[in-house]
């Protein structure tokens, strides 16, 4: 069957799909054993990102399809922090004189772990970057129900710059129903508790889409979320996805309100004085500004630690088995877990970027932001021009979803809406079989 063309996408859903990252790790299989040192050995290690998966969380909310597990023992989250030191200490030694310029510790919940578990990550993280983390603008991901003032000192002390929480909505109802077991109380509490820390930046996460919501009940949340000023907000449509806890209740089919719903936060938040950056990240004017050195995830690399996390170079990207369920995902974490330090110190499962790969990674992950794809930039990585290699960008500027401005291709306001169109549109066949073929457990 050919691929349909972006008009007749447009035609269903525009919501078809997340490329926060690509390829996606459903199209990740089984890589002949290849070690570090020679993954890298030909890479550019002088911008990389740094960043540790923490697999556990207090409970799993309804929506979510994250490699993560709760209600994990101490003693499973202990031994899962002395493979992660191996599989650290192998990766350093293979990247040699690699310069990190971006750390962030995500999840799963990092701040579930106990307060000396959670320095011990911070340990681990600073003897990976070689020094004090403040000069790699640290995030953390936290929750309203482990967001205590012991574990946050802990990380301001350490340099920690932006703190993101995941609040969904400020409307009980919405998150009961989502199946997220947080009260509005206990979010009040941890919000305070993280401006009283004093982080630079404060994310914090809402869904639109949810079970019940209306627009008038997501005002409330969007007003609730600016009284505590974020200098970031992230506003993402909800998806029911496989083995989750919203798909498993089989919800019945409601009035699609993401759009109208997207609509109406962009222009709340553009009324605030916010920029857009993306779809989804809005960013607030009084957000600072800190001199580092520049990182673009298109062209700089990314060392991943834990089970769960994804390493990027040119032309390959590695990382763990991955699983949505709950009992996969503890099948998968066991097997980490005991791995030896041959198995740490090597790439064994991914997917291998070939030319045309590499293209249409570099115009997704630039074209989806308000960046866009800059010619030169694009041109000096493959000596070639982007209409060249991916014609159909030009369906874009039809349609009105993009525009040529400022040497690059932007989407236009009509294109942002239609993110999660136009990017599962630019995937390569290849990439769309593996994941189509692709079993979770």
């Amino acid at each position: 069957m050919p691929a349909l063309s972006l008009a007749e996408r447009l035609t269903g859903s525009p919501y078809q799909g997340y490329l926060y990252a690509y390829p996606h790790k459903t199209a990740y299989g089984p890589l002949a054993p290849t070690a570090l040192d020679d993954v890298w050995a030909a890479e550019d290690r002088s911008a990389l990102f740094l960043y540790l998966h923490v697999p556990f969380c207090g409970y799993r909310c309804g929506f979510c399809n994250l490699f993560t597990t709760s209600r994990s023992e101490r003693s499973q989250v202990d031994a899962y922090l002395d493979t992660l030191t191996r599989q650290a200490r192998a990766a350093r030694r293979a990247l040699g004189d690699a310069r990190f310029v971006r750390l962030a510790v995500g999840g799963g919940t990092p701040t579930a772990l106990e307060v000396d578990q959670l320095a011990r990550l911070l340990d681990l993280a600073s003897e990976v970057a070689g020094g004090p983390l403040d000069g790699l603008a640290p995030g953390v991901e936290t929750s309203p129900d482990t967001a205590t003032p012991e574990r946050l000192r802990l990380l301001r002390e350490r340099g920690v710059w932006r703190i993101s929480m995941g609040v969904q909505s400020f409307v009980e109802e919405e998150t009961r129903a989502a199946g997220r077991p947080v009260r509005s109380a206990q979010v009040d509490q941890a919000l305070g508790a993280l401006r009283a820390a004093e982080f630079p930046v404060l994310n914090l996460d809402l869904i639109y889409g949810l079970p019940g919501q209306t627009e008038a009940s997501w005002a409330r949340s969007l007003e609730a979320a600016l009284r505590w000023q974020p200098e970031e907000l992230f506003l993402y449509p909800l998806y029911v996805r496989p083995l989750t806890g919203l798909e498993r209740r089989g919800l019945p089919a409601a009035r699609d309100l993401r759009l109208a719903l997207y609509r109406q936060g962009r222009a709340r938040l553009l009324a605030a004085g916010y920029t857009q950056r993306s779809m989804r990240l809005f960013v607030g004017p009084h957000a600072p500004r800190l001199e580092l050195p520049r990182y673009r995830c298109q062209a700089d690399g990314m060392l991943g630690l834990g089970c769960g996390a994804r390493s990027y170079t040119r032309a390959l990207h590695y990382a763990s088995d991955y699983a949505v369920g709950a009992r996969g995902v503890r099948e998968v974490l066991s097997a980490w877990i005991a791995q030896d330090d041959a198995a740490l110190g090597s790439a064994r499962h991914g997917y291998a970027l070939d030319g045309d790969e590499q293209r249409r990674r570099w115009a997704i992950q630039s074209l989806l932001c308000s960046e866009g794809l800059e010619h030169a930039a694009y041109r000096a990585r493959f000596a070639s021009a982007p209409a060249d290699d991916l014609p159909q960008l030009g369906e874009l500027v039809e349609l009105g979803l993009a525009e040529e401005r400022d040497a690059g291709l932007h989407l236009t306001p009509a294109g942002l809406e239609r993110s999660d169109a136009i990017g599962p549109w630019l995937i390569s066949p290849r990439v769309a079989a593996r994941m189509s073929a692709c079993e979770l457990v």
